[in-house]
């Protein structure tokens, strides 16, 4: 039997597919079902009064939503934070502009890395004559 603590509560459980024990597992559903029940009944709320209403926090609420258990096309109000800057978003995990500022970070990292990269610098094999001609 393989045993391990629940990272929710602390209870020893045997592990699961939801890595939870059966008193939390039993908790989560309610609180989800809570969560649909209350959006299908005010679809323009948002994730504030969502949360407000059912006492269900907003990392949950935003786990049940990136999980495709509440559907957020028809709460048109509904959206969860960036997880890097925390900016309200309908879809993935980070806005347009922390998506861009990484991809500008890591385009720069590539750039500087080619240019402190010595084997870079000097082309080999084939490449190499054709260069050396050139530069004669």
């Amino acid at each position: 039997m393989n045993l391990d603590n629940c990272p929710r509560c602390g209870r020893l459980y045997v592990k699961n597919v939801m890595e939870l024990c059966q008193p939390c597992i039993k908790e989560l559903e309610h609180q989800y079902e809570a969560c649909a029940k209350y959006l299908r009944e005010n679809k323009e709320a948002d994730i504030q009064e969502l949360s407000d209403a059912t006492e269900v926090s907003i990392k949950e609420i935003t786990r049940f939503i990136k999980e495709g258990r509440i559907s957020i096309a028809n709460a048109p109000n509904m959206m969860y934070p960036c997880e890097v800057c925390g900016t309200l978003i309908r879809e993935g995990h980070m806005c347009d502009s922390c998506r861009s500022r990484l991809t500008k970070d890591l385009m720069n990292s590539s750039q500087k890395s080619k240019a402190d990269d010595p084997s870079a610098k000097k082309p080999r094999g084939a490449y190499q004559a054709v260069e050396k001609h050139r530069n004669i």
